[in-house]
C-alpha cells in the first residue's frame, strides 16, 4: 500500500488519465467480460414426450450442455414407447473451434493489456526510449484488433449454430418415436442464451476499442510529428509608400504652425511696404504744414 501511495504521489498513474492509458484499462475490463461470459457458460433445455401408453411417457427430459460446445458428445435417453425401453440420442455439431478461439483471444488480450498497463505506469520512460516501445505496441495492437474481428465474427456464426442445434423443436426431430401415431413430443423449456449473446457483444466492443487505440499508439511513435508542425513565422510586412512618406517628409502645415512664413506672405508683406513707401514719397504730403 505504501508503494502505491508513493507512485500516486510521484504522478506515475497520470498516464491512466490520457486516452492511451484509459483505453487500455477499458480493453483490460472488456477482455475479461468477453472470455468469462463465454468460457463459463452452461445451459439446459427440457422436453416432454407422451407415449400412447402413458406409463411409458417421460415429461421431463433434460439436456445439459456447456462450453466448449462439443454437442456431438452431449446425449440424453428418450423413451421408445415400446416396453419401457429407451434410446440414447446425441445432439448434432461440434462448435468448440470458434468458441475456444474466441476465449483464447480474450485471455491473451487480457494478459497483454495487463503487461502494457504495467509498463505504462512503472516504465513509461523506458517505453518511450528509442521509440521501440511504441512501435512494438502499435504492431501488437494491430494484430489484436484483427484477431478480435476474426474471432468475434467466427463466434457469432458459431453461436447461431449452437442455438439451432439446441433448439428443442429441432432436437425432437431426432427422436423416431415422436413420428409414430399416438405419441406426442413438445418442448418445455428453451435454453437461456443471454450470456452467450453478451459475449458476442463484448467481442465487437473489444474490436472497436483496439481499433480506436491504434490511433493513440500511433501518435506515441512520433511518425506523424513532422507532418503536424506549425507554419513558419512570417516576417514583418514592408512599410507602404504612405508610411514611408510620412516618416521622411515633414508636414508642411505643421511647419507653418511653428513660425515658418510661406512665400506668398513674404511677397505680400514686401509689396505693401513698397506701396506705402511709394505713396508717402509721391502723392501724400509729408507734413501738415505743407498742406496748409
Amino acid at each position: 500500500m505504501d508503494v502505491v501511495n508513493k507512485l500516486v504521489a510521484q504522478g506515475q498513474f497520470r498516464v491512466l488519465k490520457v486516452p492511451l492509458g484509459f483505453i487500455k484499462v477499458l480493453e483490460w475490463f472488456f477482455a475479461i467480460f468477453a472470455f468469462s461470459t463465454c468460457g463459463s457458460y452452461s445451459g439446459m433445455f427440457k422436453m416432454a414426450m407422451e407415449c400412447k401408453n402413458r406409463t411409458e411417457s417421460n415429461l421431463g427430459i433434460e439436456v445439459q450442455f456447456e462450453y466448449p460446445f462439443r454437442l456431438h458428445q452431449v446425449y440424453f435417453d428418450a423413451p421408445t414407447c415400446k416396453e419401457r425401453n429407451t434410446k440414447r440420442i446425441f445432439l448434432v455439431g461440434d462448435y468448440s473451434s470458434s468458441a475456444e478461439f474466441f476465449v483464447t483471444i480474450g485471455v491473451f488480450a487480457f494478459l497483454y493489456s495487463t503487461a502494457a498497463l504495467s509498463i505504462y505506469i512503472f516504465f513509461y520512460e523506458k517505453y518511450k526510449e528509442n521509440n521501440k516501445g511504441p512501435l512494438i505496441d502499435l504492431g501488437v495492437t494491430g494484430v489484436f484488433a484483427f484477431m478480435w474481428l476474426v474471432s468475434s465474427a467466427a463466434w457469432a456464426k458459431g453461436l447461431s449454430d449452437v442455438k439451432t442445434a439446441t433448439d428443442p423443436n429441432k432436437v425432437i426431430t431426432l427422436i423416431n418415436a415422436c413420428d409414430e401415431k399416438g405419441n406426442t413430443c413438445r418442448e418445455v423449456h428453451d435454453p437461456v442464451m443471454s450470456g452467450l449473446n453478451t459475449s458476442v457483444a463484448f467481442g465487437f466492443i473489444n474490436l472497436v476499442l483496439w481499433v480506436g487505440n491504434l490511433w493513440f499508439v500511433f501518435k506515441e511513435t512520433g511518425i506523424i510529428a513532422p507532418f503536424m508542425r506549425g507554419p513558419p513565422p512570417q516576417g514583418k510586412p514592408a512599410p507602404d509608400a504612405y508610411s514611408q512618406q510620412g516618416a521622411y517628409e515633414p508636414d508642411p502645415y505643421a511647419s507653418n504652425q511653428g513660425g515658418y512664413q510661406p512665400e506668398y506672405n513674404q511677397q505680400g508683406y514686401n509689396q505693401d511696404t513698397e506701396y506705402g513707401q511709394g505713396y508717402g514719397q509721391q502723392g501724400a504730403p509729408t507734413s501738415f504744414s505743407n498742406q496748409m
